[in-house]
């Protein structure tokens, strides 16, 4: 082992939903550590934004605007990315999205583009990708941006849950039916993080900072996440640098929580003056 493992030099990540958040976090931080990125991206703004972060850091970059949740988007994003770069090392299957809604007052509609943007994006992306990844014989990386409601109840996100508790199945499969091609699949599952969409802002540019949480936020973070504070966009960046590099070159089929410790305490919560937890009922 070296500490030049932790690298990902000259390799090329495709990143969906690199746009803004989590992606772009997880864009930037792979360039940072050395890969030239395709951001793939709805809004071609925010993409632009993003890419200008990746030259930043002294690489190369793609922007091909992309519908996610349309696999023949998917399919020809892929292809541009071959075009361009010749090669695919890292896929990170990040687009996604969900609003809060019981599940008898979702439409056919609504539960489908929820499915469409948060599993067939990952399934159609794998699919496309990791038949170059095979094609060219050099082994690779897939990282599912999964969520903690993967492996807990998520009561107003039922179906966005049940395809994140799918993209981890997936993960497993995959590492299995990939692992003799040397191309390894895991899964992140963050919890609350500081984003725009967190802070509400789902469409149109994306303010730099982001502005505060509403009050109360912070202090009722800070009574059930262990660690007492928000998520960022960087925590979920250095977990998917670690995954793609050949320092986890043994680790696959695996779905780690970068939650602050939310899915460990699994409903306990600090009492009110932050003396000891207690089982929230």
């Amino acid at each position: 082992m070296h500490p030049s493992d932790i690298l990902v030099t000259d390799q090329v990540a495709v990143v969906t939903g690199a746009g803004a958040g989590i992606g772009q976090g997880i864009a930037v931080g792979l360039a940072a550590f050395g890969a030239d990125i395709v951001v793939a991206d709805i809004d071609p703004d925010r993409a632009a934004v993003t890419a200008d972060k990746v030259v930043a850091e002294g690489r190369k970059v793609l922007v091909v605007p992309t519908d996610s949740s349309d696999a023949d988007a998917v399919q020809a994003m892929v292809a541009a990315a071959v075009e361009h770069f010749g090669r695919i090392d890292i896929l990170v299957n990040n687009a996604g999205g969900v609003r809060r809604s019981r599940f008898l007052d979702q439409e056919e509609r609504s539960w489908r583009r929820h499915i469409d943007l948060n599993l067939v994006s990952a399934i159609a992306a794998t699919s496309a990708a990791a038949r170059v990844m095979v094609a060219e014989g050099r082994g690779g990386s897939i990282v599912n941006i999964a969520s903690i409601e993967a492996l807990r109840a998520a009561p107003m996100y039922a179906v966005y849950a049940a395809c994140k508790a799918a993209m981890t199945s997936f993960t497993r499969s995959m590492a299995v039916e990939l692992g003799e091609h040397q191309i390894r699949v895991n899964a992140l599952a963050p919890d609350v993080t500081a984003t725009a969409g967190i802070r509400g802002i789902v469409r149109g540019p994306v303010p730099d900072p982001l502005p505060a949480p509403p009050p109360g936020f912070a202090e009722g973070l800070a009574r059930y996440v262990p660690l007492g504070h928000e998520g960022d966009v960087s925590d979920l960046a250095a977990a998917a640098v670690f995954l793609s590099s050949p320092m986890a070159r043994y680790i696959t089929g695996v779905t780690l929580s970068v939650d602050g410790g939310t899915w460990a305490s699994s409903g306990w919560v600090r009492t009110a003056d932050h003396t000891a937890w207690e089982l929230h009922s």
